[in-house]
């Protein structure tokens, strides 16, 4: 999928939301249960609820590989699923891979070939070495972990450099973006962070910037907006829990069209400028 792909997307839907499909057995309704695969089925009917209010989903991997080999197959099919039924959907693996040339080439492999992802997270503390390999790959994206939305992103992320008194996580910026451009390179920055993503604007004017954290983690929409929207708009805006989760019920695939979609309706009034 390319850039232009993705901003096109965002203006037929008048949208900039991901959700993402952190599904986990003990959270799902009891219900789906009774399925052979009860978390594929979750996924589906969240997919089914929401496809038309959003521009990408994100499984975060680790809810499927903690399953083993079943959770690697549901993860699959999900992909496959989307691709298949709603192939305009940019599909983001949130597995925060990082390592040496030669494995990340693997991890490259696995995510964009064996499997249909369009981008992958990807941790960039060994440097450019571990980062190249992805970004071998036509019309994908590496997503680089920059500015996080946990508590402990201050242990490291704000270090300050003394040569030029940036923080870490600008250095990480600032380095990495000659790495790649704005087609196949973006930045995880946490919506909790909003306020510093002023600046970071000033880095990366260009890049779409994958946001969490809006929603059970306190992140705010206007302010993400404020700081972070370009003429191309620039974010990708997920949520999970308060999407995937809004009810345990039987109605769970309607009640989380219903929060996707008040968020949908917030975006529209922000994208109006946009042509």
């Amino acid at each position: 999928m390319t850039f232009l792909e993705i901003f096109e997307n965002i203006k037929k839907k008048k949208s900039f939301l991901c959700i993402g499909l952190d599904s986990d057995i003990e959270k799902i309704p009891s219900d789906l249960l009774k399925f052979e695969d009860p978390i594929f089925e979750f996924n589906k009917q969240i997919i089914d609820a929401t496809h038309d209010l959003v521009i990408a989903y994100k499984p975060n991997t680790a809810f499927y590989e903690a399953s083993g080999a079943k959770g690697w197959e549901t993860l699959h099919k999900t992909a496959e699923y989307i691709k298949l039924n709603f192939p305009d959907i940019f599909l983001i693996a949130d597995a925060k891979r990082g390592d040496i040339g030669n494995t990340s080439k693997m991890y490259a492999k696995a995510f964009f070939e064996t499997m249909p992802f369009d981008a992958i997270t990807v941790a960039p503390y060994m440097g450019n070495d571990s980062v190249l390999p992805f970004l071998d790959f036509k019309n994908k994206f590496v997503i680089l972990l920059s500015l996080t939305s946990n508590s402990g992103a201050d242990d490291f992320q704000f270090i300050k450099n003394s040569r030029n008194s940036n923080f870490l996580y600008e250095d990480v910026i600032e380095t990495s973006k000659n790495w790649g451009n704005n087609e196949n390179l973006m930045y995880v920055v946490g919506a909790t962070k909003a306020k510093r993503i002023e600046e970071i604007r000033k880095i990366i004017p260009d890049n779409f910037l994958l946001i969490p954290g809006v929603g059970a983690q306190g992140g705010c929409l206007s302010e993400v907006i404020e700081y972070g929207m370009n003429k191309y708009c620039g974010l990708i805006v997920n949520s999970s829990r308060e999407i995937i989760y809004a009810s345990n019920g039987k109605d769970f695939a309607i009640k989380a069209r219903e929060k996707a979609k008040k968020m949908q309706i917030e975006m529209k009034k922000y994208l109006s400028e946009i042509k």
